[in-house]
């Protein structure tokens, strides 16, 4: 078997290193960043000196990059994966726009490469203990071939339709991620301020009705106001951007998202954005 590579040795990108290394997967990465190449190498991995390099030796390619113009580059530049004649299936696990997505597939497929859409919904923290799921579009043919391998990152890879789908879907979820999160920061700002045991309340909620994923994700980080990112506000952003580009493309009234919108906004404006996007409480806080 050919190693697997992978574009983006962020915090995402790190988690889905781990969780192929500890499935026994040869790892070949890049990153921009010298650290993130060593923290590679400390979990077995190799890595190499450029995303061109790591196309000349893996199948398929992971590509986890923070913003669209950086996967666009890694993806059609050209010493991009899509370059070479016979080049590796790209596996785009970023998380972009559906219109950019719908674009890759065809340039891969007008120059013989294999392409598929494969956003993860999760945290950082949650891939690493392989908790959350993989959303694919693409042929689904790609999608067979590589289940195996995706299953090996986390238990449900679950193909849903045609490359663009998945993110269509992605930003869903992580449209739910925003107001679900923002939820928590009011409820447990107004327990605070109620002069309750937060911690307590905290977990009272999560065993009651009101409970939801990201109460149990963020909810600690919210008591504790330690905002350890495993979503930067920064990054978090351009995906509110991005869910509020899909929903006017297919006329989806989002009046929630642009509130919340708001209030992470207000967040990174005070300075949190390399901070969790937990971090929003403190928006609510100076209301």
């Amino acid at each position: 078997m050919a190693p697997v590579g992978l574009v983006g040795l962020g915090l995402l990108g790190s988690a889905v290193a781990g969780r192929l290394r500890a499935a026994g997967h040869e790892v070949v990465g890049h990153d921009v960043v010298t650290e993130r190449n060593h923290a590679l190498e400390a979990i077995g991995g190799r890595a190499v000196t450029s995303a061109a390099a790591v196309a000349e030796v893996a199948d398929p390619v992971c590509v986890v990059l923070p913003s669209l113009a950086a996967v666009e580059e890694i993806v059609l530049g050209a010493r991009g994966l899509a370059a070479g004649a016979r080049g590796p299936t790209v596996v785009q696990m970023s998380t972009i726009s559906p219109a950019l997505t719908e674009r890759l597939a065809r340039e891969c497929a007008t120059r013989g490469v294999a392409f598929l859409d494969c956003p993860i919904s999760g945290t950082s923290g949650m891939v690493a203990r392989g908790d959350g799921i993989i959303f694919v579009g693409g042929d689904r043919a790609v999608y067979e071939r590589w289940r195996p391998l995706l299953e090996t990152i986390l238990p449900r890879a679950v193909h849903v339709g045609r490359a663009g789908q998945a993110m269509v879907l992605k930003l869903v979820a992580n449209l739910l991620v925003a107001l679900n999160s923002a939820a928590a920061a009011e409820a447990l700002a107004m327990v605070e301020r109620a002069g309750l045991d937060v911690p307590l309340a905290l977990d009272l909620l999560t065993s009651s009705a009101a409970s939801s994923r990201m109460l149990e994700v963020r909810g600690p980080l919210i008591v504790k106001r330690d905002f350890p990112p495993q979503m930067k506000l920064d990054l978090f952003m351009k995906d509110l951007h991005l869910i509020q580009e899909a929903a006017g493309a297919v006329g989806a009234a989002v009046p929630l998202t642009d509130v919340a919108e708001r209030l992470y906004a207000a967040a990174q404006a005070a300075g949190h954005g390399g901070e969790d996007l937990a971090v929003v409480v403190t928006a609510l806080a100076r209301r």
